[in-house]
């Protein structure tokens, strides 16, 4: 799932809640956003999640050219990008006519990465700091915070060396 901002995600998902998957008009969080709203929308284009269409209802209008008004709506990629299938089959249908369903969760939740944490301290070797960084995707600094705050919470952890690193273990006990 690619990175998005706040405001980006935001976006997405109320225009994925409406009927038409228009993205105007703009949530009131966001219509005084200026700059940030702004620059959002302008990299959601230029990723193809939004994309400008004709339209003619007065609330959908991002700009006019002439007699021409244009509306920005959300794409197949945008919904994906949030989580979110279209309830069609092959390619988008007319945004009037299109119904969004949220992605059916898979049987078991994902796990967090603290659980992940978790679990690899519970194994009979424990975990070096190299291999909770490389599991979690965490930062040195973030990682070796977050066995502070096991600590905290009332996990006894040993700490050994296995290969020259300090390998990090949660009894069993524990």
């Amino acid at each position: 799932m690619p990175k998005l901002t706040d405001t980006q995600s935001i976006l997405l998902s109320y225009a994925a809640q409406r009927r038409d998957l228009s993205l105007y008009p703009l949530p009131d969080s966001h219509v005084r956003g200026g700059a940030r709203t702004v620059k959002a929308i302008a990299q959601l284009v230029d990723a193809a999640y939004l994309e400008e269409r004709d339209t003619n209802a007065a609330e959908q209008v991002s700009r006019t050219d002439g007699d021409l008004r244009f509306g920005m709506f959300v794409t197949a990629a945008g919904l994906a990008a949030i989580g979110i299938e279209p309830d069609s089959g092959a390619g988008m249908p007319h945004p009037e006519e299109q119904l969004v369903k949220p992605a059916s969760p898979s049987s078991q939740p994902r796990p967090t990465k603290s659980a992940m944490v978790i679990g690899l301290l519970q194994q009979e070797q424990g975990a070096t700091l190299a291999e909770l960084i490389a599991a979690t995707g965490w930062l040195p600094h973030t990682t070796r915070a977050a066995l502070t705050g096991l600590r905290k919470k009332g996990h006894a952890i040993a700490k050994s060396s296995r290969d020259g690193a300090t390998c990090y273990r949660i009894g069993a006990g524990a």
